[in-house]
């Protein structure tokens, strides 16, 4: 390791020690976090069933920067190099429509031998798999309803899919001996204000009681439920609201799913995670960048961030708190949105374990609130990029911007090479503002 990541390492504990922070331990728990890392990054929502099928359910992914993966052995190739640029070892989160499969086969055929080249991928690289149901993108998706469909054949194809997918995901959680985190969304909802409002939440729940009806061993597999405010196409009435899935998953003992670009655009959600926790066994949370609404911005260490980090780390809630990214961007080279947005999000942790926790809580409960807001505003210019520098070098990842070098030789020798391609060389540099 260089000197002087060493010597600003040693700097840096030496100051933070004044307030009993042990950096070491921090950096210790921090091996332990896993980021699952979502696929549909790396190809911009398409998956391999259904290519062909156009984005539905308020889904959509703007810019056509050359390389996204055009099959699931390019995919996980690119995963491969954003996870070699990343401290820890993580997960990859796998939507049903990243089957790695030359069958025919619909959704609510789908069985784990569909993603059998996945587990085999995953044990090689010695991480986990978290699973979702694709209730999108499908012909019987087009009107906007899925699982609180008034057909009841079309209702019956989503639970079925669902279904499939909770067996996935346990046979992930078996064969890998990770937890395995199945999550339902839907998009499902109408674009004016309906009359009525009960009816297909009355359906919803009663196809999720259906889909939920088989028992799974919590060791290896956890359902979770996500919510949305509104959608493209569902501005007015989403019927999977935050209300139904926090009563839901409370009352049925579910993963709450906490997305962050699923709410007003002016409410964050780090205050709901202490709050949730005191009902919950467990949250799911998705971070993400929603610069407007759900626009799904690579993640960047920004106040929310900032925050959730905190809310996480002072209320104790990492050991009861999954937490994946859900974010796309085509406009920019998608393996560096992959390194940039993982990055952020340990940071953002690595950070709130250097805050002087114990410290603000007794300032807090004696009244001083000028203590409180001092050392929170001194420690925003403390030393922690020293203690990353050498997390980063001691996980054997690139330090600071060195990772970008690697993306864009990666970029030259893998990326441009994809037979699609037809721009210049010089056409696939990373600009800066693209």
């Amino acid at each position: 390791m260089r000197e002087d990541i060493v010597r600003n390492y040693e700097a840096a504990k030496e100051l933070y020690g004044k307030y009993d922070i042990d950096v070491d331990q921090a950096l210790q728990a921090l091996e332990h976090i896993k980021i699952s890392i979502h696929c549909w990054q790396g190809d911009d929502v398409r998956g391999f069933l259904f290519q062909d099928q156009e984005l539905s359910g308020g889904i959509s992914v703007t810019g056509e920067y050359p390389g996204a993966a055009r099959t699931p052995a390019e995919l996980r190739q690119d995963l491969e190099k954003a996870l070699s640029l990343i401290p820890g070892k993580h997960k990859v989160n796998l939507h049903a429509i990243y089957a790695d499969t030359e069958e025919k086969v619909d959704l609510d055929e789908l069985a784990p031998r569909h993603f059998q080249t996945w587990v085999d991928w995953a044990k090689q690289q010695g991480i986990g798999l978290d699973f979702n149901p694709t209730c999108f993108s499908h012909d019987k998706s087009k009107d906007g309803f899925t699982l609180s469909h008034p057909d009841p054949d079309i209702r019956r194809f989503w639970i079925d899919h669902c279904k499939a997918a909770r067996k996935i995901g346990a046979y992930f959680g078996e064969q890998l001996g990770q937890t395995c985190v199945t999550n339902i969304w839907i998009p499902d909802g109408y674009k004016d204000v309906p009359v009525d409002r009960l009816a297909p939440r009355q359906r919803l729940k009663e196809a999720l009681d259906d889909i939920f009806s088989e028992p799974l061993d919590s060791a290896i597999h956890l359902d979770a439920v996500e919510s949305k405010l509104f959608g493209i196409g569902s501005e007015a009435y989403v019927v999977g609201s935050h209300e139904f899935y926090m009563g839901y998953g409370i009352q049925n003992n579910k993963l709450i799913c906490l997305d962050a670009g699923h709410f007003h655009p002016t409410e964050g959600i780090a205050g709901k995670l202490s709050a949730l926790s005191l009902f919950t066994e467990g949250i799911l949370l998705h971070v993400s960048r929603p610069m407007r609404w759900d626009s799904d911005h690579v993640v960047t260490m920004d106040d929310e961030l900032i925050e959730i980090g905190r809310e996480l780390v002072r209320n104790g809630l990492l050991e009861k708190t999954f937490i994946g990214l859900d974010f796309f961007d085509g406009s920019i080279n998608r393996v560096a949105a992959w390194v940039i947005g993982t990055r952020n999000t340990i940071k953002a942790l690595l950070r709130a374990m250097l805050e002087p926790t114990e410290a603000l809580r007794q300032a807090e409960r004696k009244g001083d609130y000028t203590t409180r807001l001092a050392l929170l505003e001194e420690f925003k210019s403390y030393p922690f990029g020293a203690v990353w520098d050498y997390y980063c070098a001691k996980m054997g990842v690139p330090v600071r911007e060195q990772w970008l070098e690697e993306v864009k030789a990666y970029e030259q020798q893998v990326l441009v090479q994809r037979g699609h391609l037809e721009a210049e060389p010089s056409a696939f540099g990373l600009n800066v503002g693209q």
